[in-house]
């Protein structure tokens, strides 16, 4: 496979990701977001399973107890995130959930600093700075013109970044991604259903009407994108990787506003580009700064 190839692949996940957005809110509609959760990671559980089967035949190492341990924290931050981020869709756009979610690619290297005790590469201090400007700029120069849903997304960013750094390290220790992405959607799903059957109403009639949208989130966002993913980042570089999956928020924003008629004002728009230009920085700079390193 040729390297366009490759980040041709990365920018379809890119995009179904972004397409994920909408799905999420527009499938609120008919079905409350636990339920959604519930049933859209049980269906990304089934599509992954056949995937973990052909890898438990090559890694022949056994789980261990600390294995399962950590898995099931992997699940539990994974519901966090999952959990912040539909119900922030209730009270804000696809616009803003799309770039302040990606604002997780920050939120790792500030966890690896205070929980790992890793030194940080000098550009994260910078890009966290930018980050917060983003948010101020998104809510048009006013922290009270932030809805509550924009509070939860960056709750949900916080998680979203727990689970990367947790699922990095189970990754490293086991080798089996796909055995982590089954245990972790299995988790969310019994959670969340666990929450739904609990708090919110349901019928097989509310499950039709949304029935799209958790096919299309559970099989294409969690499935298909994920090996995409994989697949394209084995034929490429890390740095045209990083721009093309970062590539998620800015199709999330475009089909908010192409299907669902979302607008905001010129700060706004400065804010998502600052927020961009952030989760860039944090990819690209020490991935440029290895490279010439490497070089030297």
């Amino acid at each position: 496979m040729s390297r366009i190839q490759a980040n041709l692949l990365l920018l379809l996940a890119a995009a179904i990701w972004g397409g994920g957005f909408v799905a999420q809110s527009t499938a609120m509609k008919s079905i409350g977001p636990f339920w959604f959760i519930g049933l859209r990671f049980a269906v990304a559980t089934l599509v992954v399973l056949p995937f973990v089967w052909m890898e438990n035949r090559k890694v022949r190492q056994p789980l261990t107890h600390r294995n399962w341990l950590s898995f099931l924290l992997i699940g539990i931050a994974l519901f966090g995130g999952a959990a912040t981020q539909q119900l922030g869709l209730l009270t804000t756009t696809v616009t803003n959930s799309s770039f302040i979610t990606g604002l997780y690619v920050v939120f790792v290297p500030l966890i690896a600093v205070i929980f790992l005790r890793r030194s940080p590469h000098w550009v994260i201090w910078p890009a966290a700075l930018m980050a917060l400007g983003g948010i101020y700029l998104l809510s048009g120069g006013s922290l009270s013109h932030l809805t509550i849903g924009d509070f939860l997304t960056v709750v949900c960013a916080l998680f979203w970044a727990a689970q990367i750094t947790l699922a990095g390290s189970a990754v490293n220790e086991t080798g089996r991604p796909l055995g982590i992405s089954a245990t972790q959607f299995a988790v969310t799903a019994v959670l969340a259903l666990a929450v739904a059957i609990a708090i919110e109403p349901i019928s097989i009639a509310d499950i039709r009407a949304a029935l799209g949208e958790i096919l299309y989130v559970g099989v294409f966002s969690s499935g298909l994108a994920f090996a995409l993913q994989i697949i394209g980042q084995r034929y490429t570089t890390a740095p045209q990787a990083a721009i093309f999956l970062s590539a998620e928020a800015l199709f999330g924003a475009s089909l908010g506003a192409l299907l669902l008629g979302e607008t905001m004002g010129p700060l706004g728009y400065a804010g998502c580009a600052l927020m961009f230009a952030a989760m860039l920085a944090v990819e690209l700079v020490p991935e440029f700064a290895r490279r010439r390193r490497a070089t030297a």
